[in-house]
């Protein structure tokens, strides 16, 4: 049964007049640009999955900022896989006067303009539909309806099915799934979201991070059911600093009639290997046979391969077959044009792992968010898996993993995936990669003379996802790394003279862990007095601080209520040996009270013999997600760090 396109009507009356003045609205919405007054979706869902959506909403500008953000209507949408309309667009003026810009099969309907999407690195082919709305006021209503049909991205596909609407089917025929955000960055007095099903889908829902008015009754058709979900006064959530994404933390509702995950993993694997993505060519065997030539086990041929992909299959999305989505395109086409996103690169590597004789399958996972139980389609990213000797399966990114140390990014450690395997799997959480992983170490040895000037060396090493942090003062063109690389410690020491860098080869990242070693003279850095000195360990001084993202973190909040992450794990370890003019005997500093915790820890040491002085530092952060109860030691942490970098050390005599 198809659905007609119809304008839909209020699901609920909210007794709210055209005119600003009339609007009774909370106090609490004043210091917003505007209010929508209803947000109302109706859904039907026909038997193959594809779904007829309504969407009719009213916003009331409260401010000049709110017109100019509604001086435009626009809706995204991908023609190969959805169809869109904006059926109505009215303005209700201040003043009592409505102005009919879009109405249905209106003649003049000249405001609605169809054009390719503005787009960046994924060059798919999405477009836009357009409406110009043109000059509001403060006080006045934009009321505004729209159609859609299918789903975000086209599958690969070339079954030759006559019905026009074949290509609006969602890729798991016959089966539904919505994820329905129910917060705003902006006031809404109310939303509902309303689906019509037939009775025989085996509906899942849930509601996230808040509740929702939820009633199920029957359709008007003897075999569906209306199920309808609502929410009154969504305010926008105060998000504090780097808190987690908006779906994770706020209302949100998920909707599937796939039964489990098991289901959804065997689907994925079943429409890629029927379409052929990861059957291998000659060519590709021979590259294969090429690189494992001299690999010495079999965790060297998965990095051996894993890497080759990840550093010579370019991340440019350009349209390659009828459409972009969940199918893998095949190897042939990836190792041609050497280009592609996450799938493309995941697919390569799949390929190339069987063609080396390994099981290895691709996966799904939500970079950024949660996924939850409800078997919705929670994915933004495409990854693979490869199944060792011993049965063990091994996540494997080359997306992310370009100039990386690691075969899986841990910046992407605690996150949800689903392996696409024959027999099917169930979601699993990537687990915490230890801080030890990802160590920055910086050591130097320097000396004071009794004109305060400090001279020696300093070196930065690290591992892993710090490696890769470090390893960035390398990015720009080869003329530009000693530029780079000296800014570093101007950075902290803009009077620092330069003596010499040296540094591993940026070029072969695979054969060892980036170091970088500075030798170096800085004038006036101490202050020596007959009695005593003055100064702080150039080490503890932040130095390459671009490999410690807890830096960045705003710790002047003493307690949260949201939960964070930062990076990645991390653990960082600094000392210096200094030897000093003169002998000294008592050290003064103040007190920096250590911290003790999983989750972070702190702690510094300091050692004076004579005329040798010896300062250490340690720090620990053992996640990348963080509970908002985590925030007080991972606070004092990195207080405690920032402290030890502008508190100066004073030895008397």
């Amino acid at each position: 049964m198809k659905k007609p396109i119809t304008i839909l009507p209020l699901i609920m009356a909210i007794a709210l007049s055209a005119t600003a003045q009339q609007y009774a609205l909370p106090y609490r919405y004043a210091d917003y640009n505007q209010v929508t007054a209803y947000d109302s979706t109706s859904v039907f869902m026909e038997e193959s999955g594809l779904s007829h959506v309504n969407n009719h909403q009213r916003i009331l500008m409260l401010n000049a900022a709110g017109c100019a953000a509604n001086s435009t209507i626009k809706v995204d949408y991908d023609p190969l896989s959805a169809y869109v309309d904006i059926l109505q667009v009215l303005v209700h003026r201040s003043d009592g006067t409505t102005d009919t810009l879009v109405w249905p099969d209106r003649d003049d309907n000249n405001r609605i303009y169809d054009y390719v999407a503005p787009a960046r690195m994924i060059y798919w082919g999405a477009s836009q539909k357009m409406v110009e709305v043109g000059h509001l006021d403060p006080g006045d209503a934009l009321e505004f309806t729209t159609y859609r049909k299918g789903y975000t991205y086209a599958l690969l596909s070339g079954d030759g099915e006559s019905d026009p609407d074949a290509r609006y089917i969602p890729p798991m025929r016959g089966h539904f799934y919505d994820i329905v955000p129910f917060w705003s960055e902006q006031p809404v007095v109310q939303k509902v979201y309303q689906l019509n099903i037939l009775n025989d889908k085996k509906l899942q829902y849930k509601a996230y991070n808040g509740d929702l008015n939820t009633t199920i009754t029957p359709a008007q058709e003897p075999d569906r059911t209306v199920y309808t979900f609502a929410k009154k006064d969504i305010v926008p959530l105060k998000r504090e600093a780097r808190a987690l994404a908006n779906n994770d933390i706020q209302c949100k509702l998920l909707l599937s009639t796939s039964p489990d995950w098991e289901a959804k993993s065997m689907w994925f694997y079943g429409v890629n290997e029927d379409y052929g993505s990861f059957e291998p060519t000659p060519e590709v065997q021979r590259k294969v046979n090429q690189l494992l030539a001299t690999a010495s086990s079999e965790q060297d041929s998965i990095a051996i391969l894993t890497h080759w992909v990840a550093d010579n299959i370019r991340y440019a999305g350009i349209s390659m077959g009828e459409g972009e989505g969940y199918t893998l395109h095949n190897a042939a086409m990836n190792f041609t044009d050497r280009c592609g996103v996450c799938k493309d690169k995941a697919g390569m590597l799949v390929t190339m792992l069987r063609a080396a004789g390994f099981n290895s399958y691709a996966a799904m996972t939500m970079a950024g968010e949660r996924i939850d139980r409800i078997p919705a389609d929670q994915f933004n990213h495409s990854v693979c898996v490869v199944q060792h000797r011993d049965g063990r399966f091994e996540l494997l990114d080359p997306t992310w993993v370009p100039n990386v140390r690691e075969l899986w990014s841990s910046a992407e450690q605690q996150q949800g995936y689903l392996m696409g395997l024959p027999n099917g799997a169930d979601l699993m959480v990537t687990p915490i990669s230890a801080p030890e992983n990802h160590y920055v170490r910086i050591s130097a040895k320097t000396a004071i003379d009794p004109y305060g000037t400090l001279s020696g060396s300093i070196t930065v090493s690290a591992e892993g996802q710090s490696d890769a942090a470090v390893r960035g003062v390398f990015g720009a063109r080869k003329s530009e790394w000693r530029q780079n690389l000296e800014a570093e410690l101007l950075r902290i020491a803009p009077n620092a003279e330069i003596i010499d860098i040296q540094h591993t080869d940026p070029d072969h990242y695979l054969d060892q862990p980036v170091s970088i070693t500075y030798t170096f003279r800085i004038a006036n850095y101490a202050t020596v007095t007959p009695n005593e000195i003055i100064f702080i360990p150039l080490s503890a001084r932040n130095f390459y601080s671009r490999a410690m993202g807890h830096l960045n973190f705003d710790i002047t909040p003493e307690t949260r209520t949201q939960p964070f992450a930062d990076r990645c794990s991390r653990l960082v370890e600094i000392s210096e040996d200094i030897t000093l003019p003169y002998q000294y005997s008592q050290l003064h500093f103040p007190y920096i009270e250590g911290v003790a915790d999983p989750a972070a820890s702190f702690g510094c040491q300091y050692w004076i013999d004579g005329s040798h002085f010896t300062f250490a530092e340690s720090l620990l952060f053992g996640k990348r997600v963080y509970e908002a109860s985590d925030w007080p030691t991972f606070r004092a942490s990195v207080a405690g760090q920032k402290a030890l970098a502008k508190t100066p050390v004073i030895l008397t005599k």
